[in-house]
């Protein structure tokens, strides 16, 4: 069967199409555009049109790989940023014109579980209890369990979020880093309340923050995700990784050869988040993984 799922979230959107027989699963395609639709969702807790404007554009580009690929099933869902907004009818709306479904717009918890099935598939289950961290642009995710989930939750701590709070000047003040990680840690401490984030023999990490932080420490000369797919990352690089980029320029971090430009002006966040994951938890490091939410979609399909 193939299967098409799009993860509309508040920095990206992303479309993977795969065909899955029985327990095989063969990727086809998978594209992402950063179209940051939850731009200013944090502040005025709506959609800015142009933001809506950009997202439906991108979705007219994945409708050409859609029809030429003969997608037989279809699932889209829609994450943080469109929780919090409260004209995002505007926004689903024009999904519907376009693929003729609606966007499930999932919880906090939907978006953990799918997340958690599609990192953890990959991994011997000897390697259990498994923490899976979904950083990404208003929302952060901690998925704990063994094959399945067992304690979920999400707080709001992405990326954009972050760096629309928090970061005003460029490299961010003292003040500025100082007021971000109070927040991150308070947001860890809630999600430690549901969740045993102490507990997991193995973090694995997904979502663009992560997989940029680990091109970061293998050092690529561009993104690749066959290389990061899978790498292990040691906390102690995690924590300089996160340093440097906090007192780097713009400038200096869309020089880098393995960053999406898309990613230049909240990676600094987001490492940041990634960083005191790894103190909180006290995990040594953390398993970089390309498959998550999309891939967890991609089953749901071939199961329903």
């Amino acid at each position: 069967m193939r299967v098409g799922a799009f993860d509309c979230g508040t920095n990206s959107i992303r479309l993977l199409i795969a065909d899955i027989e029985g327990n095989n699963f063969r990727e086809i395609y998978r594209g992402m555009e950063i179209v940051r639709l939850g731009e200013g969702v944090d502040k005025t807790g709506q959609f800015q049109p142009d933001a809506i404007e950009r997202t439906l554009n991108a979705i007219d580009l994945f409708t050409v790989e859609l029809r030429r690929r003969g997608v037989e099933k279809l699932r889209f869902v829609a994450t943080s940023a469109t929780r919090d907004a409260t004209n995002r009818d505007l926004f689903l709306n024009g999904v519907h014109d376009r693929l003729g479904i609606y966007p499930e717009v999932i919880t906090g918890d939907e978006e953990a579980a799918l997340s958690f099935q599609g990192a953890s598939r990959e991994l011997p289950a000897a390697e259990g209890p498994f923490l899976v961290v979904d950083i990404g642009g208003g929302s952060t995710e901690f998925v704990f369990g063994r094959s399945d989930v067992e304690a979920a939750k999400s707080v709001n701590i992405g990326c954009v979020r972050m760096s629309e709070r928090h970061f005003h000047t460029d490299p961010p003040a003292v003040d500025e880093i100082a007021r971000a990680t109070a927040d991150i840690n308070f947001a860890i401490e809630e999600a430690g309340r549901t969740v045993p984030i102490k507990e997991a023999k193995t973090l694995i990490a997904v979502a663009g923050t992560a997989t940029t932080v680990a091109a970061a420490a293998l050092e690529l000369s561009e993104y690749d995700p066959i290389a990061i797919h899978l790498s292990r990352i040691p906390a102690a690089k995690v924590h300089e990784i996160s340093k440097t980029f906090l007192k780097m320029k713009h400038a200096e971090r869309a020089a880098l050869p393995y960053m999406h430009e898309g990613r230049v002006d909240v990676i600094t966040a987001g490492a940041l988040v990634l960083s005191e994951i790894l103190t909180a938890t006290g995990a040594k490091e953390f398993v970089a993984s390309e498959s998550d939410i999309l891939d967890g979609m991609a089953w749901s399909l071939a199961k329903s």
